[in-house]
């Protein structure tokens, strides 16, 4: 059984300054993209000159050669299995980003049309050219369910901003998954995800800027403007509340500000992408039709108010959610595709010891009219 589901402002110029001289500490770094290895749990700002090259925006041809990129203080393990606790894991460990080893990588995924990647680190460039890479190759081989089961403790805002808009055109769910944290930078990516299921703690704090030029709180505010505009551009389009980036300013870059499960549903961050939700009802109400639409919405109403209970573990809520999907008649015929939870294998999660009770359809009816359907 799973564990529970519910789910520094300035920068010291000289590390040595902060810390005792200790020789096995990595000095700091000259170079402002080589710092983001040494930021430790910050979260980072760095000047757009200053910036390593972000992946192509065009995804590459199919035999084009792909530039050597390492992964950088992260490891990343690949799995066609949604469920972790089995004998499985988390898959093996991905040893490189060329395109030979990401193919041979995804390519006992393709039959069963689902990857859970998950990753352990630090949201820097070579993150997001790796979720970059992953979704050629998963386009490439049609895997249309994606798992990104995230554990980091943050990184660089320009890097998760990346990250994040590659994510929100390839399809991806987000976990954070008990014993799993998404801090800091994280939470950009997290907000990118078509859908996203939090059993770990997800945390915000201040971001500090790499080669600050500031001598006083207006100037470091003047610079921090511009980012603090770009992240709100981004939340927006993600469907989340601004007032994120707004508490991230008040909460000291050395500390960390935890949010609760309903600050997470206030905020955006839970659940499913409300921006995502409104293009795919466009697109499902021509193909499905309204009546796929209604059973969707109440079905998702359902699910947050008898699955993703407080204290809850994350097996426990998969589990009532494709037990729920019955009663709403998903997966559907016409559309299995786009039924909800689509993304979870069925097929290897068990069915409840005692199946919920029935819904009869005035209950039905009830939630598609609490939803105004």
């Amino acid at each position: 059984m799973l564990r529970r589901f519910w789910w520094s402002p300035l920068l010291c110029i000289g590390l040595s300054a902060c810390h005792p001289t200790d020789p096995g500490r990595t000095p700091a770094a000259a170079d402002p993209a080589a710092a983001l290895a040494a930021d430790g749990d910050h979260m980072v700002s760095i000047n757009a000159a200053d910036a390593p090259p972000a992946p192509a925006a065009v995804k590459p041809a199919r035999d084009a050669p792909w530039p050597e990129v390492v992964l950088e203080n992260g490891k990343v393990w690949v799995s066609c299995d949604a469920d972790y606790t089995g004998d499985a894991g988390d898959g093996p460990l991905l040893e490189a980003l060329d395109r030979e080893t990401l193919d041979a990588a995804l390519e006992p995924c393709r039959e069963r049309g689902l990857v859970r990647v998950r990753y352990a680190g630090k949201i820097n460039p070579s993150f997001a050219t790796l979720v970059t890479r992953l979704a050629v190759v998963a386009d490439a081989m049609k895997i249309g369910k994606r798992i990104l089961d995230l554990d980091s403790s943050g990184g660089q805002v320009e890097a998760a901003i990346v990250a994040g808009d590659s994510i929100g055109d390839a399809g991806w769910t987000i976990w954070v998954r008990e014993g799993s944290i998404c801090h800091s930078a994280c939470v950009f990516v997290l907000a990118a995800g078509d859908n996203r299921l939090i059993s770990g703690k997800v945390g915000i704090h201040r971001m500090m800027r790499i080669s600050s030029t500031a001598t006083s709180r207006a100037e470091l505010n003047r610079e921090l403007q511009e980012v603090y505009g770009n992240v709100k551009d981004y939340l927006q389009r993600n469907g989340v509340a601004v007032g994120v980036a707004d508490l991230m300013m008040t909460v000291p870059n050395r500390s960390l500000r935890l949010l609760g499960s309903e600050e997470l549903k206030q905020y955006g961050l839970d659940g499913t992408n409300a921006v995502q939700d409104d293009l795919e009802r466009i697109k499902q109400m021509r193909k499905c039709g309204d009546d796929f639409v209604r059973r969707k919405d109440a079905f998702l109403i359902a699910f947050d108010r008898q699955c993703k209970l407080e204290g809850s573990d994350l097996e426990t809520v998969t589990t009532c959610g494709q037990a729920l999907k019955e009663h709403f008649g998903f997966p559907d015929e016409t559309c299995p595709d786009e039924s909800p939870l689509s993304e979870i294998d069925t097929a290897l999660l068990a069915m409840p010891a005692e199946p919920l009770p029935a819904l009869a359809p005035a209950e039905v009816a009830g939630e598609q009219q609490r939803n105004g359907s």
